[in-house]
């Protein structure tokens, strides 16, 4: 694959970004693509491993040697069918996805892994630019109706896999607007929205069918979709947030993340928020050390925050991981965003305490440093601190999908953790012909691993209906 001798004569070379100074005045996305000439060396990179550890690395097992290599041979348009087999959406992998697969990579052991990612978006961006990009009609119609809930990653995967299939699919959304946690969750300065929508003309030419402001369990009944569909599928996401159960909560100023990100959306969309919450002219704290919490930051320091202060619970990671010990295996390091690199201060091993406030709204955070000893947190006697806080946003992950609504009245079992319970081979759950996938099956986790999953729902329900199937795992 690639050059023979190319890892050893070329560096990597990652797509510049915009200077700090220069983004955070606007919502845009801010990296910029490498010239096809230099792509085509960061290709050229991809050794002849003998095993793409890289493959496996990825959740939708990408077949990036291959890919690699066509760019490394200048072949874009064979490139972009490969990088398709695989992935329905690699503009949303491509910007959003942390890169399991350069971890992985055979090249990262001992050196600086090929820039996958980098490749893959400069693949599909070309891509859309010379117009290569277009509907896959079904030659034939099944006659079968699939409803489909919740149009994230996992839904829109499994949404078009199926009507590709030939079956006549409905997408439901409870939100004015397709897609999801990629509409509402990512910020529009990771990835810009025209994405979805053009994904979406796409979708609709395939044959399949959006319905917005429909959720199911509160102005739909659920039990409506087991009468009108012949299959249904679930992947409306886990939204059940983690919650703070510390003194002062009740205040004021204290939100979940979600109650903030979404709004920047909207507005980043032309629509107008009555009160929008926004961190303009306040001191932020963000109690959480994921994307999450990035996305918050990067969101408040281009909403005009006067500090961001991003606290995290666990120890600080080590700065560069033992790669004999982990490699292929996604290491625990410390990983800097770019949101963190626009202005942050950041703190590790850091528990709140409580909240306090003034006419009902939170003034001051308080807190305390923490030491782990045999996995277990003891706060340290003596480090109590306070910080001013006018805006504190949890964003410390989900716990499992919201059981009110839809999934209660439908009657489906629950795994120990509180998700939808379905296993991966066949993706149904305890109701006949009810499938789910995405983060309402397997919890909170990678756009990567959603359309993963979307895609090979849509093959177990396409089983279901038809006895078996063509579509790819």
């Amino acid at each position: 694959m690639g050059k023979t001798t190319g890892f050893m004569e070329i560096a990597r070379h990652d797509p510049p970004a915009l200077p700090v100074e220069e983004r955070v005045h606007n919502s845009l996305e801010f990296y910029l693509h490498l010239p096809d000439a230099e792509m085509a060396k960061q290709g050229a990179r991809c050794m002849d491993c003998g095993i793409p550890f890289c493959q496996t690395g990825c959740p939708v097992n990408n077949i990036i040697p291959d890919w690699n290599d066509l760019v490394y041979r200048q072949n874009w348009r064979e490139a972009l069918d490969v990088l398709h087999s695989t992935n329905n959406f690699p503009e949303f992998t491509g910007r959003i996805c942390p890169a399991p697969c350069e971890a992985a990579c055979t090249l990262n052991i001992n050196d600086d892994p090929v820039t996958i990612k980098a490749i893959e978006h400069a693949i599909i961006d070309k891509g859309w630019e010379m117009g290569w990009v277009v509907p896959q009609i079904p030659a034939r119609k099944t006659g079968k109706r699939v409803a489909v809930v919740g149009s994230g990653p996992a839904g829109m995967a499994c949404s078009q896999q199926l009507a590709r299939a030939g079956h006549d699919v409905v997408l439901f959304e409870k939100s004015d607007r397709i897609g999801g946690l990629l509409r509402y969750g990512i910020p529009d300065f990771k990835m810009e929205k025209h994405h979805i929508d053009r994904r979406m003309e796409q979708m609709r030419a395939e044959g399949v069918e959006f319905r917005v402001n429909q959720h199911i369990g509160v102005n739909v009944p659920a039990k409506e979709l087991l009468d009108r569909f012949d299959a249904v599928v679930l992947t409306g996401g886990s939204e059940h947030p983690r919650e703070l159960p510390v003194p002062g909560r009740e205040l004021r100023g204290i939100h979940f993340a979600m109650d903030f990100l979404p709004q920047q959306n909207k507005v980043n969309a032309g629509d107008k928020v009555a009160d929008q919450l926004t961190a303009t002219g306040k001191h932020v704290v963000v109690i959480g050390g994921g994307d999450t919490g990035s996305d918050c930051i990067g969101t408040s320091i281009r909403q005009g925050a006067i500090t961001v202060t991003n606290f995290e619970l666990l120890p600080q990671p080590p700065v560069e991981e033992n790669k004999p010990l982990t490699w292929p295996d996604w290491p625990m390091k410390l990983r800097t965003s770019s949101s963190h690199e626009e202005g942050c201060y950041r703190d590790f091993s850091i528990a709140t305490r409580r909240f306090s406030g003034k006419d009902g709204q939170v003034t001051t955070l308080h807190a305390v440093r923490l030491e782990w000893k045999d996995g277990k947190m003891q706060e340290i006697s003596g480090t109590e601190f306070e910080i001013k806080a006018d805006l504190v946003l949890l964003a410390m992950g989900y716990l499992h999908p919201v059981h009110e609504g839809m999934l209660n009245e439908l009657g489906v079992e629950f795994d120990k953790r509180g998700n939808v319970k379905a296993d991966t081979d066949r993706y149904q759950t305890s109701v006949p012909k009810v499938f789910s996938a995405g983060d309402m099956r397997r919890g909170q986790s990678l756009v990567v691993w959603a359309i993963r999953e979307g895609r090979q729902a849509a093959r177990a329900a396409d089983e279901y209906l038809m006895g078996s199937s063509d579509l790819p795992r």
